[in-house]
């Protein structure tokens, strides 16, 4: 009788034992932590330097997400774990994502200078032509000249605004030229 109380007794206990372990609990941890490298990549740019690897790091987290809802924790820790890697690699890039956009801007700045003169010799060869429209040349001269003074003090700051800034400019331009 003692022996039948005491496999009883172990039974039970490896019973609840293995229902423990079987629920477990949500990877909070995890969750914060790659939500903290998610939050520090956007602060850095990632969304405008690093768009590929910050959306890619949000199909983890989406992923993580979808799995917490479903109690599916052991493997929405793992997704976690894996957001957070993959934030970090977008946080990563940004710098040489801001490097390519500061280069695509100054080859921008550059042509738009060029054509710039081009422009304004064509305009002075006008002359007497360009009276009907002198008032809206002289606003637009003023506005291109300082965007391009303006574009080329961002580019190194937020090289992302400057190009931005420079297709606007880019328009104007070619307006003016289709103009002449």
């Amino acid at each position: 009788m003692r022996m039948i109380k005491l496999s009883l007794f172990v039974l039970v206990i490896f019973g609840l034992g293995m229902l423990l372990a079987g629920c477990s609990k949500p990877p909070e941890a995890e969750k914060e932590a790659a939500k903290k490298a998610m939050d520090a990549a956007v602060s850095v740019g990632a969304d405008k330097y690093a768009s590929a690897d910050l959306e890619a790091a949000r199909k983890v987290w989406d992923t993580a997400e979808s799995q917490m809802k479903e109690k599916k924790y052991k493997e929405a820790k793992q997704s976690y774990i894996d957001a957070k890697a993959a934030f970090e690699k977008a946080a990563a890039a940004v710098e040489a994502g801001k490097k390519a956009v500061a280069d695509q801007a100054n080859a921008a700045l550059k042509t738009l200078e060029e054509d710039w003169k081009k422009l304004r010799v064509t305009a002075d060869k006008m002359g007497k032509k360009l009276k009907a429209k002198k008032q809206a040349w002289t606003v637009d001269t003023k506005a291109i000249s300082e965007g391009l003074a303006k574009s080329k003090e961002m580019i190194t700051s937020a090289p992302a605004e400057a190009k931005a800034k420079l297709d606007g400019l880019k328009t104007m331009i070619d307006r003016w030229e289709t103009t002449f």
